[in-house]
């Protein structure tokens, strides 16, 4: 698409005009338009290179010279930029139909048009890209975009092939509605049965029930036929038939499980329309004395020739197909025609044989039921199969010129027609045939003696004879199943009929099944199956699945014991009908916009109440077949959801989820919080989420299923921000989450510094009652390195967090949290991309080691996109990665400690101060996990030495009332004792650099001093706040002593009085507390409860 070498920035590019649409006036001044070009439209193809370096040969190079103006192009000129002559080469809309010339100028902002919509690989025309935000809005002189597509769509490896399909497929054979479906399905639905059971079921039923087994079939295929109306309406129907429109309404789950048993239950049903044809044959044969070896291996020679040849039929394209079954409708028709015709003409030696002409005694001894060995539900179930094939038309919809057009009008005047012959023969044979009759003509009754025969005793016939005798009559609707050849004008056309009805529905099976396997394969549900995907000639047609169809088929036929295969082939057919019926009325109850089907006689309920009976009439037609059918479609559908097929068609299950959401939030929203419903609900400061792993594994292990995490990232630097890039960073690291099954949020920010931005989130993430109680911080181990003001910052965001209510929580681990320096961490996100390319590196933007402030805090520390390890290594593979330094190797080892199954250990809580019980909820809802169920929670308080009994048995009482698990309590009495010599000089050396000395200095000079760094420490606040020093220094001696070998520390987080205490003071308590230790969480809640013994 790219003419030249270049990106050209608008590259105007002119595409004939697709068959039916109307040309564009010639272009004015084009140099490269002429003869079938001229009658082109313009197409954005690319964008742009600023250098204006156009290609020679391209024949779209503008002119040199011209002026420009905002949005504004005169027309047949390149223009110049006014910030430094960038080339910009833009549609010059005056010699395009598709804008409107009456704004009065030329502008690139363009008018609504039907191209600007279609899919990529659209097969009904090309594409056009309308003008980008960016194009629009951005400065003249910046650079959108570097993608070679405008708005992002860049091309799945399934659209290409559509897109080269589309381009391959001038001369492909389309159908109208009545070629196309309203034939196919008027096939598929007259069956065997209007021939050969029809007259039965009405002599089992009666002529009432027998209308009402027909209305209740109906009824079943309209609603279907209406749900399959809605779906093919609600947009562009590409081939697969009932498979596209259940996948693309419900689902890769639901439409990849009834794609494959549909498909099978059409080829499978090859074999039963071949072996019904067959059974007719061999029974003519028998009667001629021709059978050539016996009855089975007849029936399978015949199958097998037969099945040879409508594959053949197939194979040799759909335009053959057609004409064949134009001609089995013609026979079949005319079979019908003669029977009605053959009603009205009553012959005197078909009496005996029970056929009287139309008579009001017959109609009303046939009107009601007379049951022989059969229910009402089981002559129900022979009669339905012979309602099915209404998705004949359906099936092929990839071959349909227009199939919203065609779907709609062939099913639904297919069913009202078929209906409508059934009740007319169901009426016409109950009124001129009677139930039972000899075939003898002795039966004659004279006049005077009592007739007990029924209505044939008007015509002077008593049956009543052969009804009493052991073998029965032979004839009659009860007993002769070619009954209607009888009655007809000319028997041998209802034998022609017979054949005409089970090969034209063989025919339709035939063509169908490899039709839906072939859309299924191509959208790649099953790996496996991909070979079967590949089409063949301008047709496009599946010739591997025609083979497996014919396989299977054969399979069948060879088994030729058909009762048994019958019920499971109709359960698979309303397992589809029922799953088009829920798609309907789920998509109507997610209320998407996208649901808007230009067919408007459908109705939700109506569609459910459809899905209902579909499995009500499953069940009655044989129950150990329902529940077979729905074993394998509830196995298929758990397959394809642990597969998870890498699909996103809009689903209505998406849309309901959405709706789910939305109303259950807001619903949430309107309940106070109550104590026993807390949840620590996280929010994170992670900065990327691959940069900080062990802050990322263990704050989801306490908040999988229970809370929510929110992984928040402020962005700074001293440039504008590129916002669009934050958008598409969202999306990415929202789906590496998903990819490493972390159930968290991520969202970014950009602001100023990392205060401004912990703001911002602090105050705007979440939503409603979703909305996070606690902020989570990584220790910033590297405090002492860097620029004191980023200490301040820190501290700051710690009050901040109190200030907006929230707990704070700050996970220190003593080799370090960031390993986004390392090389090869890049790749944890891009490996599991599935598109590889320069929009799915993650560039590793921090070099400092352990800043968790920010990942990607100065601009100027940003490693380069070409250096980047992650490209170095997508461009050569085997690149050796450098061997890690030590340090290195213990942070990356350390970051992948909370991924792995914590042994049997301990969990210390040091629980000093009550904060709400926040530092005792955490751990107890890490030990539920099963990771660290094998830990044991030991507590630890602080307590008066002559009170240690009564402490411990005051606590171990309230751990109980809250139902925690402990293994043991420890009071420690010596929390107030003086530190060592040692620890207190090391501490002093510690804070010596961020000391004020304002006693060695004057006081203004002090106050100036204090006032450009107000983190330093001042004299009086830190004699002030000796005993505080003192107690962290000690603490943490207590927790060499106690807890070196523990799991993980959970300990009260020490408060500072903002304004009073001095954020390096502050900053020097926490490493002096939890300094040379097993991981420590230092948790402080926000002091309201959120642990309670009352139920």
């Amino acid at each position: 698409m790219l003419r030249g070498s270049y990106q050209s920035r608008f590259q105007v590019d002119l595409v004939a005009e697709a068959a039916g649409a109307t040309p564009a006036g010639p272009p004015e001044g084009d140099p490269g338009a002429g003869g079938e070009e001229a009658k082109g439209r313009f197409r954005v193809v690319n964008f742009a290179d600023p250098s204006g370096a156009g290609s020679p040969d391209s024949a779209e190079a503008p002119p040199p010279e011209g002026l420009q103006n905002g949005d504004t192009v005169m027309s047949e000129t390149s223009l110049h930029s006014s910030t430094g002559g960038q080339h910009h080469y833009h549609y010059d809309t005056h010699t395009n139909t598709y804008y409107l010339r009456t704004f009065g100028h030329n502008t690139i902002d363009a008018v609504p048009n039907i191209d600007f919509y279609r899919q990529t690989a659209a097969p009904l025309g090309e594409k056009l890209i309308r003008p980008t935000l960016s194009e629009l809005h951005d400065e003249l002189d910046k650079e959108p975009f570097e993608d070679g597509f405008a708005n992002g769509d860049e091309l799945t490896p399934a659209e290409e092939a559509a897109a080269k399909e589309a381009a391959e497929s001038k001369g492909v054979v389309k159908f109208g509605w009545i070629k196309g479906v309203l034939v196919r399905c008027m096939l598929n639905i007259w069956g065997v049965m209007l021939f050969i059971r029809m007259s039965w079921i009405v002599g089992q039923a009666g002529i009432a029930l027998s209308c009402l087994i027909v209305c209740m079939a109906t009824v079943v295929t309209t609603i279907t036929g209406l749900s399959t109306s809605a779906i093919a309406t609600n947009g562009f129907v590409r081939g697969g038939g009932a498979y596209y429109l259940i996948s693309r309404s419900l689902g890769p789950e639901f439409g990849g499980s009834i794609g494959l048993i549909f498909a099978f239950a059409n080829a499978v049903a090859v074999a039963m329309y071949v072996v019904g044809f067959a059974e007719t044959v061999v029974e003519l044969l028998a009667g001629a004395d021709a059978i050539m070896t016996d009855q089975i291996n007849d029936i399978r020679i015949i199958g097998t020739i037969t099945v040879i040849l409508l594959l053949g039929i197939s194979v040799a394209g759909m335009e053959w197909e057609a004409k064949a079954q134009i001609f089995l409708l013609i026979v079949l028709i005319t079979a019908i025609v003669n029977f009605f015709i053959g009603t009205f003409i009553p012959v005197k030696d078909k009496e005996s044989k029970g056929f009287f002409g139309y008579d009001g005694s017959i109609m009303w001894e046939n009107m009601g039921p007379d049951f022989r060995g059969e229910t009402f539900f089981s002559v129900f179930s022979i009669f339905f199969p012979a309602a099915t094939g209404i998705l004949a038309g359906a099936n092929i919809s990839g071959d349909l010129a227009d199939p919203q057009l065609a779907i709609p009008r062939g099913t639904l005047l297919a069913i009202v027609i078929t209906g409508i012959v059934y009740l007319g023969v169901a009426v016409s044979t109950g009124s001129c045939i009677v139930r039972d009759a000899s075939g003898s003509n002795d039966t004659i009754s004279s006049g005077f003696t009592n007739c007990t025969g029924g209505a044939s005793c008007n015509f002077n016939y008593d049956f009543s004879t052969c009804k009493a005798s052991k073998d029965g009559c032979e004839y009659g609707l009860h007993n002769d199943f070619q009954v209607m050849s009888l009655v007809s004008g000319f028997g041998p056309i209802i034998t022609a009929g017979i054949f005409s009805a089970t090969l034209s529905s063989a025919l339709a099976s035939l063509v169908s099944a490899p039709k839906v396997f072939q859309a299924l394969c191509k959208d790649n549900i099953y790996p496996g199956l991909g070979m079967f995907a590949k089409g063949y000639g301008k047709n496009n047609e599946p010739l591997r699945g025609y083979i497996l169809t014919f396989g299977i088929a054969l399979a069948f036929i060879l088994i030729a014991e058909l009762n048994t295969i019958a019920p499971i082939i109709s359960n698979f057919f309303l397992a589809s009908y029922a799953l088009i019926n829920f798609s309907v009325f789920h998509a109507s109850l997610a209320n998407s916009p996208g649901w808007r089907p230009s067919f408007k006689y459908y109705n939700m309920w109506v569609s459910l109440a459809g899905a209902v009976l579909c499995c009500v009439v499953m069940f009655v037609i044989n129950w150990w077949a329902a529940l077979l059918t729905n074993v394998i479609v509830l196995g298929l559908y758990i397959y394809v959801s642990y597969k998870k097929p890498d699909v996103n068609w809009g689903s209505s299950t998406q849309a309901l989820t959405y709706h789910q959401a939305l109303t259950h939030t807001l619903h949430l929203s309107g309940v106070e919080d109550h104590i026993k419903n807390f949840r620590p609900q996280c929010l994170v400061m992670t900065g990327y989420p691959n940069s900080r792993p062990a802050l990322l594994d263990l704050v989801h292990s306490f908040t999988k299923n229970v809370g929510l995490m929110i992984c928040g990232h402020v962005r700074t630097g001293y440039r504008r921000p590129n916002f669009k890039d934050i958008a598409t960073e969202q999306a990415r690291y929202q789906r590496w989450l998903l990819k490493n099954e972390t159930k968290a949020f991520y969202t970014s920010v950009f602001a100023e510094d990392m205060r401004q931005g912990t703001q911002y989130l602090l105050q705007a993430a979440g939503l409603g009652r979703l909305k996070p109680n606690t902020l989570v911080l990584g220790f910033k181990n590297d405090w002492r390195d860097g620029d004191m003001m980023n200490v301040e910052t820190y501290i700051s965001m710690i009050h901040d967090a109190f200030d907006f209510q929230y707990g704070a929580v700050i996970l220190r681990l003593k080799e370090g949290l960031d390993v986004s320096h390392i090389q090869g961490q890049d790749e944890l996100l891009s490996s599991q991309e599935k598109s590889s390319g320069m929009k799915d590196v993650i560039v590793s933007i921090d070099t400092s080691k352990d800043s968790d402030a920010d990942s990607s805090k100065p601009s100027s520390k940003a490693t380069s996109l070409q250096n980047s390890p992650a490209i170095q290594k997508g461009q050569n593979k085997k690149s050796p990665t450098l061997p890690l330094n030590v340090s290195d190797q213990r942070l990356l080892e350390a970051s992948q400690q909370f991924q792995q199954k914590q042994g049997k250990g301990t969990v210390d809580v040091w629980w000093l101060f009550d904060d709400g019980g926040l530092t005792l909820l955490i751990p107890y809802l890490l030990t539920n996990k099963k990771r660290w169920k094998d830990c044991k929670i030991r507590v630890f308080i602080g307590g008066k030495i002559n009170r240690i009994d009564h402490d411990r048995r005051a606590m171990a009482t309230l751990l109980s009332k809250f139902r925690i698990d402990f293994s043991d309590i420890t009071v420690l009495g010596d929390v107030n004792t003086k530190p060592k010599k040692e620890n207190m000089a090391a501490f002093e050396e510690l804070i010596e650099p961020y000391r004020l000395k304002e006693d060695d200095m004057e006081q203004e000079a002090a106050e100036r001093l204090k006032n450009s760094e107000p983190w330093r420490i001042t004299d009086n606040e830190l004699e002030l706040y000796r005993a505080k020093t003192n107690r962290q220094i000690r603490l943490n001696e207590l927790l060499k002593e106690h807890s070196s070998t523990a799991n993980l520390i959970v300990m009260s987080l020490p408060l500072a009085r903002k304004g009073a205490v001095s954020s390096a003071l502050y900053m020097a308590w926490l490493e002096a507390l939890s300094k040379d230790l097993p991981p420590i969480l230092l948790v402080r809640g926000n002091h309201q409860s959120v642990l309670t013994f009352y139920s």
